[in-house]
């Protein structure tokens, strides 16, 4: 007769799953801080990789879609080719891709901030307005010195990642479930009568 084991308690499985998702944060926080270098390079692959596989997926679309109007597919197919282009020049010139990744960064702060400082002023925002204005502000002079110090901008936006991934992975460590039994340990309180 052949023994049987019980699953594991999903409990047990959830405070796993946290451990681990906790030391994989905290693991890839040091990383970043150790070895700044070759996290950056690893952040360009990774970039350039999804380029690639985003273009061949619109390729896909573009091919196989019975929802899609000739039009619509042609233009999903050209934007695929352009997209898996832009993968290779990345994944080619690793240096150039975190420049245009801080690049698009920074435009991307400029643009938000100039809507946010509209918003504010307009009245059309659902912060007070001039929590709008100021963030609005401070988006884009971020935008502005990112995009004059875009390499000092990548080294900070790493130390600063680095340091939230090992500050999440320490809190998330806190955040445990109980352990199974833990809540039919503690004791019960009686009302009294």
């Amino acid at each position: 007769m052949a023994a049987t084991t019980a699953a594991p308690s999903p409990v047990v499985l959830e405070r796993g799953f946290v451990i681990a998702s906790a030391i994989s944060a905290i693991a890839l926080g040091i990383a970043a801080l150790v070895w700044p270098g070759a996290t950056l390079i690893t952040v360009a692959l990774l970039f350039g990789a999804y380029l690639v596989v985003s273009g061949i997926f619109r390729l896909v679309i573009a091919f196989t879609s019975d929802s899609l109007s000739t039009g619509v597919r042609w233009l999903v197919g050209v934007l695929g080719v352009f997209i898996i282009i832009a993968g290779i020049i990345a994944l080619n010139n690793l240096g150039g891709t975190l420049l245009v990744m801080a690049y698009v960064i920074a435009f991307g702060w400029i643009f938000d901030g100039v809507a946010a400082i509209a918003g504010g002023v307009t009245g059309r925002t659902a912060l007070p307005r001039w929590l709008a204005v100021l963030s609005g502000v401070v988006s884009v002079i971020g935008g502005i010195v990112l995009l004059f110090l875009p390499g000092l901008g990548i080294v900070v936006f790493l130390i600063t990642g680095g340091w939230i991934l090992i500050a999440v992975g320490i809190a998330t460590l806190f955040s445990l479930p109980p352990k199974k039994g833990a809540e039919a340990a503690a004791p019960v309180e009686t009302a009294a009568a």
